[in-house]
């Protein structure tokens, strides 16, 4: 079977081909563009997994995204399924936009495992580079009030109206200036000083 040409239709990668495919999986077959990761002893390298546990990860990853990516429509649904009592949406949106560090608009088995090896195993440094790039939505060097209030909204609108006690409409902006006070902000700097 001989390809003709390269169409690119939005959101897809079409094969022109000059003779019909056989069956409609066949079609599928080739028309999806598929990915394939690095071999997983480089990934091995890379992270703070090993092999075997990479294998796991890769099954469960193939089997939620068979194309190889997740793009954040898909990540969205996967994520609501974790939060079925609040709207975990825009807490997705974002977290995607962390994993997605490349910003492609999609999330593949590489961008998925560094991540994770970072918020599983990675020193506290690392784990605050990743945490601040996740609430600097603007990805500019600084997290203002408002991007953090964003992230709040996000995480409460996530948990849910059912909590015990219920929550204050203006939790999320009492959480951030609370927060933002000089008084715990230096609070916090010193608790890292040792780590830094």
């Amino acid at each position: 079977m001989k390809v003709q040409e390269l169409h690119n239709v939005p959101g897809k990668l079409c094969l022109s081909q000059e003779h019909k495919s056989d069956t409609v999986e066949d079609e599928m077959e080739m028309a999806t563009v598929r990915h394939r990761p690095e071999a997983l002893e480089l990934l091995e390298a890379q992270s703070k997994f090993t092999k075997k546990e990479l294998q796991i990860l890769y099954r469960g990853f193939k089997n939620e995204c068979p194309s190889g990516v997740v793009n954040e429509e898909t990540f969205k649904e996967i994520y609501s399924q974790f939060f079925p009592q609040g709207d975990s949406t825009t807490y997705a949106h974002f977290l995607f936009n962390a994993f997605d560090t490349d910003h492609n608009g999609s999330v593949s088995f590489e961008d998925f495992v560094m991540g994770l090896s970072i918020l599983l195993r990675g020193t506290v440094q690392e784990k605050l580079n990743w945490a601040f790039n996740l609430y600097d939505i603007n990805k500019d060097g600084y997290i203002t009030k408002e991007e953090m209030l964003d992230i709040m909204k996000a995480i409460y609108d996530m948990m849910g109206k059912c909590t015990y006690p219920v929550l204050k409409e203006d939790a999320p902006r009492q959480h951030v200036e609370t927060f933002f006070q000089d008084e715990n902000i230096m609070r916090s700097m010193q608790l890292f000083e040792n780590v830094i």
